[in-house]
C-alpha cells in the first residue's frame, strides 16, 4: 500500500522531470556552461566573472540581475578567499534561489463567491488554453467554475473559449451580443452571485498594436465590476509567452502600469531557450508567479516552485 507521503515523493519528482524535460534548451544554455566555468577547478579571477555574465545574459536574464548575481557571489569568494571556483557552485546556485523564492506565491482561494480572477495578456501567448487549463485546475478540486468570454475583437475567441469550457467541465454562458467586455463580465459576476458560483475565471483582450485602447479597455473592465456591488477583482493574472524574452518585462510593466497585476503565469515553456527571464521578472518586479504551461494537454499546468526550477535548470 502506498502511503500518502510516497505520493508525494512521486508527485514531487514527476515534476521536477516534467521541467527538465521541458526546460532543455534554457538548461543547454545556462546549466551546462555554468557547470564548464564552476564545476571544474577554474582560478576565481575578473576572466571568471566575465564569462559568467556572458552565460547569464545570453540566457536571458537581464544586466541588472545579473549584475546582483556576480556582486554578491564575488563578495563571497573575497570575504572568504576562494581561489577554486568548484567552491562557487553551490553558493550561485543559492542565489539564484533566492531570488525565485520571493515570487514562490501560491494562489490561494478566498472562500467568497464569486472569487474572480481576470486573465490579461496579449494575443498569441496562450490565454485561452491558460484559462481552460486554471478551470481544470480548480475542477479538481471540486470548485465551480464559470468562464466569460470578455474577448470580443479576437475572431473565435468565443467558440475556442467554448471548447476549453467542455473540456475543463466550466460553465460558459450563452454568446452574448454585446460587443462590450466589461458589459459581458459584468453580466458573468450577476450570473455567478445568483448561482453561487465559486470562481469566475474572464478572459480579455489582447490587442497590443494600440497599447492605449486595450489599457483604457482594461481599466474600464476593473471600474465596471466595482460597480457590480462593490465586488473586487482577487487575481489580475498576467499570461506570458516563455519564448519572448526580455520583452515580457516591458509586457509586464505596460499591464502593471495600468491594472495592477497580482499574479503572472509563463506559458510555452517546453522548447525555450530563454527561461532566464523569470529571474529577471522575479527581481525586478516581485509579482508573485503563479503557475508554468507547456502545450495542449488540460493538465499541463503547474503551480510554481522555485526549488524545482532550479534544481531542473541548474
Amino acid at each position: 500500500m502506498i502511503n500518502k507521503q510516497d505520493l508525494n515523493v512521486k508527485k514531487k519528482h514527476g515534476f521536477l522531470n516534467y521541467l527538465k524535460k521541458n526546460l532543455i534548451k534554457t538548461t543547454k544554455n545556462l546549466s551546462q556552461k555554468i557547470i564548464n566555468l564552476f564545476k571544474r577547478k577554474n582560478i576565481v579571477n575578473e576572466e571568471l566573472f566575465n564569462k559568467l555574465k556572458e552565460t547569464l545574459i545570453i540566457s536571458d536574464i537581464d544586466i541588472h540581475t545579473t549584475n546582483k548575481i556576480i556582486n554578491l557571489t564575488k563578495n563571497y569568494a573575497q570575504k572568504n578567499k576562494i581561489q577554486n571556483s568548484c567552491k562557487l557552485y553551490d553558493y550561485i546556485k543559492k542565489e539564484m534561489l533566492k531570488i525565485l523564492l520571493s515570487v514562490e506565491v501560491p494562489l490561494i482561494i478566498k472562500n467568497k463567491k464569486p472569487f474572480i480572477i481576470l486573465v490579461i495578456g496579449i494575443n498569441g501567448v496562450g490565454k485561452t488554453t491558460t484559462i481552460g487549463k486554471l478551470a481544470y485546475y480548480f475542477y479538481k478540486q471540486k470548485k465551480s467554475v464559470l468562464l466569460a468570454s470578455g474577448d470580443t475583437f479576437r475572431a473565435g475567441a468565443y467558440e475556442q473559449l467554448s471548447v476549453w469550457s467542455k473540456r475543463s467541465h466550466s460553465i460558459l454562458l450563452e454568446k452574448n451580443k454585446k460587443k462590450d467586455s466589461s458589459a459581458i463580465i459584468f453580466d458573468a459576476i450577476s450570473y455567478s452571485k445568483k448561482k453561487k458560483i465559486d470562481i469566475l475565471i474572464a478572459d480579455t483582450s489582447g490587442r497590443l498594436h494600440n497599447n492605449i485602447m486595450l489599457m483604457e479597455e482594461l481599466k474600464k473592465i476593473t471600474r465596471v465590476i466595482k460597480k457590480n456591488n462593490n465586488m473586487v477583482i482577487d487575481e489580475v493574472m498576467l499570461v506570458l509567452d516563455a519564448n519572448i524574452g526580455q520583452n515580457s518585462i516591458n509586457q509586464l510593466k505596460i499591464f502593471h502600469d495600468s491594472v495592477g497585476i497580482t499574479g503572472v503565469t509563463i506559458t510555452k515553456i517546453d522548447g525555450t531557450a530563454k527561461g532566464g527571464v523569470i529571474f529577471s521578472l522575479a527581481n525586478k518586479f516581485n509579482i508573485p508567479i503563479r503557475f508554468l504551461g507547456s502545450g495542449e494537454k488540460i493538465t499541463n499546468l503547474h503551480l510554481f516552485n522555485a526549488k524545482n526550477f532550479i534544481n531542473a535548470i541548474l
